[in-house]
């Protein structure tokens, strides 16, 4: 399979709404794209380490944990944070750093034109990578060609059944180069990057059949369950009386794999279709199995909390919550027309 079908695959699956009709401009400046880390947790009040809250702007995540760290005097892998943000917006997230005299004198108020720190707290551990509820985004779509009904419509339904939860264009780099790497193998171990990037692919490949078939917030069968913001799954080996309204309800969703060694834990048509799909993806399938990666799973919809939208002179603003692990661009596709860019955070 050529590169340019896994682009294919990964950046431009089929969308639940079939044909939208709306469209607008994205970020046209960073203030279009606000997004708010929500730890799910308080500081602990007390111990070796600080939590600062930070709003950063333009600014990779990455940097501005360098950044902290040669200002407040400590090493770059003693900074703790939760998750990558977006460069091309205004981002406020955590970052942990170590209680020294130097860090608590000097962290509150720290600034520079890229970001400042807004809240200092200590707390007892390091901040580690996926420590996070979720994130909350306040977007602006400039430019906006649409009637404000339907607008509604398409909001209304995505609160009422979700969206499909594809990886977004993030996981596979800018202009798709993690692919690119995956497609030209090298010896040694892959880096995490590529790893990542090619189990993305193989996910958005069976949730975009899944969506094809219209069973991408659906159970089965030989289906695999999750309930809502939870890591564990269970295995539908019937329909019972409950599911249609739990599904409903959004509740419990179908999952797609993650790819790894192992058996899949899907049985009858649906264990049939994750391995067609996987079988047309070997060289990902292989490199993520070989590098040591178990198999896991996630879930192939995405429920979209607190939407709310409004309609005013500089465009729509959109606001939602999302969970941990999932990507606006997966809400927004399935608003606009226009195909939503990846940002290179």
């Amino acid at each position: 399979m050529t590169l340019q079908t896994w682009r294919q695959l990964a950046l431009n699956a089929p969308r639940a709404c079939a044909d939208p009709q709306l469209t607008g401009t994205l970020r046209a400046i960073p203030e279009d794209f606000v997004v708010e880390e929500d730890l799910g947790f308080a500081p602990d009040g007390d111990g070796a380490h600080l939590l600062l809250k930070v709003r950063k702007r333009n600014a990779n995540t990455g940097w501005v944990a360098q950044e902290l760290a040669r200002g407040l005097g400590c090493q770059v892998r003693d900074i703790g944070f939760a998750g990558l943000k977006d460069r091309r917006a205004v981002a406020v997230q955590w970052f942990s750093v170590p209680a020294t005299p130097r860090s608590i004198a000097q962290a509150p108020g720290f600034e520079n034109p890229e970001f400042a720190v807004l809240e200092m707290h200590r707390h007892r551990r390091k901040l580690p990578r996926g420590a996070l509820a979720g994130n909350r985004f306040t977007i602006r779509i400039r430019n906006y060609s649409g009637s404000g009904e339907q607008l509604q419509q398409r909001c209304e339904s995505i609160a009422r059944i979700g969206v499909p939860n594809y990886f977004g264009p993030q996981r596979f780099g800018r202009e798709a180069s993690n692919l690119a790497r995956l497609a030209a193998p090298r010896p040694g171990r892959p880096d995490g990057f590529v790893l990542s990037a090619a189990r993305s692919l193989i996910f958005n490949a069976v949730l975009g059949e899944r969506v094809r078939q219209g069973s991408w917030g659906t159970l089965e069968p030989g289906d695999v369950a999750n309930l809502d913001g939870r890591g564990s799954v269970f295995p539908v080996a019937e329909l019972t009386a409950d599911l249609p309204d739990r599904l409903a309800q959004q509740d419990v969703h179908p999952t797609g794999p993650m790819w790894g060694a192992g058996e899949l834990m899907t049985r009858g048509a649906v264990l049939e279709l994750e391995q067609r799909i996987s079988a047309q993806l070997t060289e990902a399938c292989q490199c993520v199995s070989d590098a040591g990666l178990r198999q896991e799973r996630r879930s192939l919809r995405l429920k979209v909390r607190d939407l709310t939208w409004q309609m005013g002179a500089e465009g729509v603003v959109l606001s939602f919550w999302l969970r941990s692990g999932s990507f606006a661009t997966a809400v927004l596709r399935e608003l606009l027309a226009d195909e939503v860019d990846a940002d290179d955070s």
